[in-house]
């Protein structure tokens, strides 16, 4: 359906009517399939004929999810997971093996670096981590055992900005693969693999979903890299459940729309905090004041829905405010139409020891906020009135 727009594609992409020609995708809650001969059932388990096999690999509701999502992240094929950190071991696990490299950024979500560390480096790969936007220190660190570089960008809490066609040239140069995690950006605000990216990381879980409802992830690459990971998914099970394949199509439809509207709502929250005097610093590539204000404008369409802020007073600080948001909801999640608030050093990366929090920037006075859909003028008077405690 390259013809259409992506607005388009978000809701036809990969239909596949069925011989009751309903109008809503079904869902096929099945674990098999029934074939008419014994004949049919070798020829589709051997490969030899396309079809349906068993569910932990091949399903019709999983497969018009992964072709919508690869339709709208510009990729040749899509693999579903059942988490994103799911998508993570999928990957790491069909692509990397003893004595391969891998150099990931340091500005990643806590338990990436907790998997990198303590799931790969036990069968010989060696991981080393960079400040993701320290070009030199990604040329120094790459180099003829790295098989895969890592980064996320926009970065979840600190919002840094990471030139994808920079560091993908860096990482070819030596015969490495870049896997670029796009959870906070997702495909209606930025494409990496049509800036050099090899292969998109999501976590369906958060913007894709867009409700908090279910959980999902996904790999989006070209189909020989996908049909990789897709003999690991057979093998080892980390499959999307049919359920939240449907949940994830449906949020699909409507993902640009409440993007848009995310975006617009997290720069008008922005503008007020970094406005207010008891605020250290907001976190934000909307704000022309960002570090990466322009490169995110180079990069993305949009700025997303995800920011952080400091404050003075370390975590006494940070939870006395939390606890005063009466509208906002305390969770680890983000991408929900709710405003969600929680604060990184003690949840979200908070298996980090103290030296990895300082490497990536995690202090105790941080709270992340991901934007929700409410009326900005009530999200913002909700933050102006737990910030008021702090006299």
């Amino acid at each position: 359906m390259s013809e259409y727009k992506d607005a388009t594609n978000a809701i036809h992409a990969g239909v596949r009517q069925t011989q009751e020609q309903e109008n809503s995708e079904a869902i096929f809650m099945t674990s098999s399939f029934a074939y008419a001969s014994a004949e049919e059932a070798a020829s589709k388990f051997s490969g030899a004929e396309d079809g349906n096999v068993y569910s932990r690999f091949t399903n019709p509701t999983v497969e018009l999810f992964e072709k919508r999502l690869a339709n709208l992240e510009k990729g040749e094929a899509a693999i579903a997971t059942s988490s994103g950190m799911a998508a993570l071991m999928t990957m790491a696990y069909s692509l990397l093996s003893a004595g391969d490299r891998v150099v990931c950024s340091l500005n990643v979500f806590g338990s990436t670096i907790k998997f990198f560390n303590t799931y790969t480096t036990k069968f010989g790969i060696d991981v080393v981590y960079v400040d993701a936007t320290d070009y030199a220190a990604w040329e120094a660190e790459i180099d003829s055992n790295t098989k895969l570089c890592f980064f996320e960008t926009p970065s979840n809490p600190l919002y840094d900005v990471v030139d994808v066609e920079r560091v993908a040239a860096l990482a070819h140069s030596k015969g490495a693969l870049l896997c670029v995690d796009n959870v906070l950006a997702t495909p209606a605000l930025q494409n990496p693999l049509t800036q050099g990216a090899d292969i998109v990381m999501q976590s369906a879980t958060k913007f894709i979903d867009g409700q908090g409802r279910s959980l999902g992830g996904a790999l989006i690459a070209s189909q020989e890299i996908v049909d990789e990971f897709v003999g690991f998914m057979r093998s080892a099970g980390p499959c999307m459940s049919p359920f939240n394949a449907w949940v994830l199509v449906n949020g699909l439809e409507t993902l640009s729309l409440r993007m848009k509207a995310h975006s617009a709502n997290a720069m008008k929250l922005a503008e007020f905090l970094e406005s207010h005097p008891k605020v250290k610093k907001v976190n934000y590539g909307g704000l022309p004041s960002h570090k990466y204000h322009e490169l995110a404008k180079r990069q993305q369409k949009d700025f997303g829905g995800l920011l952080s802020f400091e404050l003075d007073g370390g975590r006494e600080a940070a939870w006395a405010v939390i606890n005063a948001a009466k509208l906002v909801s305390i969770t680890g999640n983000l991408g929900d139409t709710k405003t969600l608030v929680t604060h990184p050093a003690t949840t979200t990366h908070g298996r980090l020891t103290d030296e990895q929090k300082a490497k990536a920037g995690i202090t105790e006075g941080l709270i992340r906020v991901s934007v929700g859909l409410e009326d900005s003028d009530d999200i913002i008077a909700d933050f102006g009135e737990a910030l008021a405690i702090l006299g």
